[in-house]
């Protein structure tokens, strides 16, 4: 029998779910279901599970699924449609039941037809959404369904239990039939709640009963929700464990990825007419990494299809050398192009795969190399190892794209290769300075020009996005983020970039800035102290409770600075506080003030050097920002001259 190892892609838009067994009919709800208008286990939540149910058998090739819900608010009522998506090219979703039952009891089936959308097509597979809506709902509802996803004799499944859902979950229980053709076992690897387990059964049969579970959670600056969820995930095994896994996948991966980065002929000699003879090592770094740089990133572009290429006489990018002669290649080409250049310039340099923060942690328990993301490379001078992002177009020299950085992966080392992680960004690395100059009118009325200086991540995020979008696409949503700098009643309008595409440089945005910028109260102006800040959202003041780690992606430093420069007649009649608010070797605010005749200037720095900290810090993390938003909130006040005189 023909015998392929596929994960069953179950990720639904809600949850998954059951009744205690797969019956053809489903159970009565009871009195204190239909009459529950909040949940005390889940206060505040749009809807929970009652029970949901998965069950996978692989003897019979089928992945049952059944679930009940509780609506109990309006937004809960979106848990009415159901997202499934499968691949068509060899499985298929039937028997689909389903049904709303209101609190008075009162029941509507569904009758409608589900639709079945086709998501992405290629030559090779077809991915489908097969799409319902259960009818009727209304808070205070249950809605309930059940459907199987079925796949052909020839084909077994390796399936994945996420056991946190949108929503809290009362009851769940999973089931696993494996084939008992694959000749290797099945492996597992599994993150449950403390005090459950996954049991096995003299027939190898695997079951997880589980009560009670916290819905995913939803907080700001999260890491990846792959390192937090509840999951089993079990595997075919090919090995006898993870460690033999690793090594053995990793001798692979290293084989092919140093195939194409073999420094041949073509590339030496592409070297030598790049280099000087008396260059240093570091000059030589930094002249390849600017070669490959202006390269076409077909990552950022377009990259050609099969079909254009082969019209075109261009050859399929098998190799470095094919990269340099074709003057493009996607972002891992050119990072391992770049690697294939250092050697050939005899530095010491290594290609290393990592998974993308932004989009998971790496998960060593997960055997799959397929959770690897981008290419970086590692480049070792005077005795230092320096990580470079050379598949990052315009990403300067000596920078790691803040997805790529605390990122762990597989780095190409001794025999094979090694698990690894990269280090993180400085706030030095990252700044934004904002700066405002700015003529105040004895109405309030405010008008003037903005610069905004940025280096590292903020401005490799906008050379990117220019490169992706058009111009007025791109000054669209640079005005769009100004909106939530500039002080109510002001309007700041885009003009241009500095430097846009010298990466080695500062990017500046110029502005002008007009609008309605004081309020007046009696004899008084008030005048927003804090210009850039005046209606800013402090991160983790309003949660007084942290359950998981923080993840705010990159240290930085803003430097804000603005001149008002006041009307004929109007004198300060206070200026915001000078202050230096220090948390420890973590971060620092410090506000300075300084008023002349006609103008006062003030002056905002605020720097944090933490990208990863534990839910411990947390306290520690809320007390610095909510003194941050106290400092924040002080305002210039202006009185007439005269007046104040008196």
């Amino acid at each position: 029998m023909r015998t392929r190892l596929v994960a069953l892609p179950l990720y639904l838009t809600v949850c998954l779910g059951s009744v205690c067994t797969l019956r053809a009919q489903f159970p009565e709800p009871s009195k204190e279901e239909l009459q529950m208008t909040s949940d005390p286990k889940a206060p505040g939540a749009a809807a929970v599970i009652l029970y949901r149910e998965e069950r996978t058998d692989d003897m019979l090739h089928y992945h049952a699924i059944v679930e009940r819900i509780k609506v109990l608010s309006e937004k809960g009522k979106e848990a009415a449609t159901i997202h499934v998506p499968y691949d068509r090219s060899w499985t298929k979703v039937s028997d689909i039941q389903g049904r709303t039952v209101h609190a008075d009891g009162s029941v509507y089936p569904l009758t409608t037809k589900p639709s079945d959308l086709t998501d992405v097509k290629s030559k090779y597979f077809q991915r489908n959404d097969m799409v319902f809506t259960l009818p009727n709902v209304e808070v205070g509802s249950i809605i309930e369904y059940k459907l199987q996803i079925r796949y052909d004799d020839e084909w077994i499944s390796s399936p994945e239990w996420t056991i946190q859902q949108p929503y809290f979950v009362h009851k769940a229980h999973y089931f696993f039939q494996p084939s008992r053709n694959w000749w290797h076992g099945v492996m597992w690897a599994s993150h449950v709640k403390p005090g459950t387990k996954v049991v096995t059964d003299s027939q190898g049969r695997y079951t997880y009963d589980v009560e009670d579970v916290p819905a995913v959670p939803d907080e700001d600056w999260m890491p990846p929700l792959n390192s937090l969820n509840l999951r089993v995930q079990f595997y075919y095994a090919e090995y006898h464990d993870g460690e033999e896994y690793w090594r053995e996948q990793g001798k692979a991966w290293a084989k092919e990825t140093e195939k194409f980065a073999n420094a041949d002929k073509a590339i030496k000699g592409a070297v030598g007419e790049l280099l000087s003879a008396g260059d240093t090592e570091e000059q030589k770094a930094k002249k390849l990494y600017d070669a490959v740089m202006k390269l076409e990133n077909t990552d950022f572009t377009r990259q050609k299809s099969s079909e254009e290429r082969k019209k075109e006489k261009i050859k399929e990018i098998k190799k470095a050398e094919d990269v340099w002669v074709q003057k493009s290649g996607g972002s891992d080409e050119l990072a391992l192009l770049y690697v294939a250049m250092a050697r050939a310039a005899g530095l010491q340099a290594v290609p290393m795969q990592v998974v993308n923060r932004d989009r998971a942690i790496f998960d060593p328990d997960y055997l799959r190399l397929s959770q690897l993301d981008d290419y970086i490379a590692v480049l070792t001078l005077n005795g230092k190892e320096l990580y470079l992002d050379p598949g990052q177009k315009m990403c300067p020299f000596g920078l790691l794209h803040w997805k790529h950085t605390y990122a762990s992966g597989l780095r190409v080392g001794g025999k094979g290769a090694t698990m690894a992680t990269t280090p993180g960004n400085t706030y030095t690395q990252n700044s934004v300075q904002r700066v405002a100059d700015l003529t105040v009118g004895p109405d309030g009325s405010g008008s003037g020009t903005m610069r905004i200086v940025m280096n590292g991540q903020e401005a490799l995020n906008w050379r990117q996005t220019a490169i992706r979008d058009d111009e007025d696409e791109v000054k669209k949503r640079f005005n769009e983020k100004m909106r939530d700098i500039v002080p109510d009643g002001m309007q700041a309008d885009f003009d241009h970039f500095l430097a846009l595409d010298d990466y080695n440089s500062n990017l500046v945005a110029v502005l002008k800035v007009s609008g309605q910028l004081g309020s007046a109260t009696g004899k008084r102006f008030f005048l927003p102290g804090m210009f850039f800040e005046s209606h800013a959202k402090h991160p983790f003041v309003a949660s007084d409770h942290r359950e998981i780690p923080i993840d705010v992606h990159y240290p930085e430093r803003l430097v804000d600075d603005v001149t008002y420069h006041l009307p004929e007649g109007f004198a300060v009649e206070s200026a915001p506080q000078g202050a230096t608010i220090p948390w420890a070797s973590s971060a620092q605010l410090r506000v300075v003030s300084k008023t002349d005749k006609d103008s006062v200037e003030i002056a905002r720095s605020l720097a944090y050097n933490f990208t990863l900290l534990e839910e411990k810090d947390y306290n520690q993390l809320r007390d610095f920002y909510q003194k941050v938003a106290t400092a924040d909130q002080q305002q210039l006040v202006l009185t007439r001259a005269a007046q104040a005189a008196k």
